[in-house]
């Protein structure tokens, strides 16, 4: 892993909600090798799940927490002025929650950790939104776009993003970092890159309309080296899009993934209205079946919408941007090759 600039300030301590989770159990890790805090405090709903071995050091604390409940008050001491908190935690898979469960987490849990940091003092937060808020467009959406967000997951992050500038404003000194991911991918990725690299191997991947759109990803190592470099710019409210700079469309990203891979089998194209109606008989096919599977309907059409979103912010100031598709799975694929047998 490439060296960074260290922090500007000593960090005494770092409290990461939803740090059992994919991106926040990433973020551990990272830090964990800057060195940037002294303690790390992670609350989850769930046990750890990835980088278990960042997890089990001694200066990592777990503690079992649902953030749509108030949170418990800190029983040791914690810098107030050079801690951070770290608000990862929310509901996001869609398909897989009711309409009302994206407002009933992620809401509340914004609430919640803004409580728990007006309690604790801590001044600083860095808050994981999504480009979702932004909603479709063939065009380019940057940080300077308005928000038309069209699902639940979108709406409930875009008034979560409200409810944490209200916790900047209230107080002079406080600092808040937004970041708005695109799907993020890389070592033992449960996500949607995984399983379009899976059906390619297989080949059973079918590019919806050809796939001219632009879905915007980003590699989850270039993500964490993103949060450090926000921290390190120290200005008071910073809001940021993270999405690997340039994006190149779908039919590409198959492309390099099958020649970095070494896959032959051929790819089928269709239009993205006759997969979802394929994929609606599927789904009904299997739960007449008694059995469970990734093809659904809504996930197919999510497929087709364009995501072509642009990390302005970071290009304006500096960012070195590491991990273009075919970078990212070279790295992948060096750091854990049993993810491709």
């Amino acid at each position: 892993m490439r060296e960074i600039d260290k922090f500007l300030f000593v960090i005494t301590s770092a409290i990461i909600f939803g740090g059992s989770g994919y991106i926040g159990s990433h973020i551990l890790k990272y830090l964990q090798e800057q060195n940037a805090f002294e303690k790390y405090l992670v609350y989850d709903i769930v046990e750890p799940r990835f980088c278990l071995e960042s997890h089990k050091k001694t200066e990592v604390k777990f503690s079992t927490t649902d953030i749509r409940k108030p949170i418990a008050k800190l029983s040791e001491d914690i810098d107030p002025v050079n801690s951070w908190i770290f608000n990862l935690a929310a509901i996001h898979r869609e398909p897989g929650h009711e309409f009302r469960e994206y407002f009933d987490t992620n809401i509340p849990g914004a609430e919640n950790v803004c409580e728990f940091a007006r309690t604790t003092g801590i001044k600083n937060i860095f808050f994981t939104s999504s480009i979702a808020p932004y909603g479709r467009s063939m065009e380019e959406r940057s940080e300077e776009s308005p928000l038309y967000p069209e699902t639940a997951y979108g709406i409930s992050k875009a008034l979560a993003e409200q409810i944490h500038q209200k916790w900047l404003h209230e107080e002079g000194d406080r600092r808040l970092i937004i970041a708005r991911p695109s799907v993020i991918f890389g070592p033992k990725d449960p996500g949607n890159i995984y399983r379009m690299i899976k059906a390619l191997k297989k080949g059973t991947f079918i590019l919806p309309d050809g796939g001219k759109v632009i879905k915007a990803y980003g590699y989850v190592l270039g993500l964490v080296e993103s949060i450090v470099f926000a921290i390190n710019l120290e200005k008071r409210l910073i809001v940021y899009n993270y999405a690997e700079n340039p994006l190149v469309q779908l039919r590409e990203m198959v492309n390099i993934a099958k020649k970095e891979l070494g896959y032959t089998k051929p790819t089928l194209k269709l239009s993205t209205r006759l997969l979802a109606i394929l994929a609606f008989f599927l789904q009904k096919g299997y739960r007449l079946l008694g059995k469970q599977s990734d093809i659904h309907p809504v996930r197919v059409r999510k497929a087709g919408f364009p995501t072509n979103i642009r990390p302005k912010y970071l290009i304006d100031n500096g960012f070195e941007f590491k991990y273009d598709f075919k970078n990212a799975l070279k790295h992948w694929r060096s750091a854990t090759p049993e993810d491709f047998k």
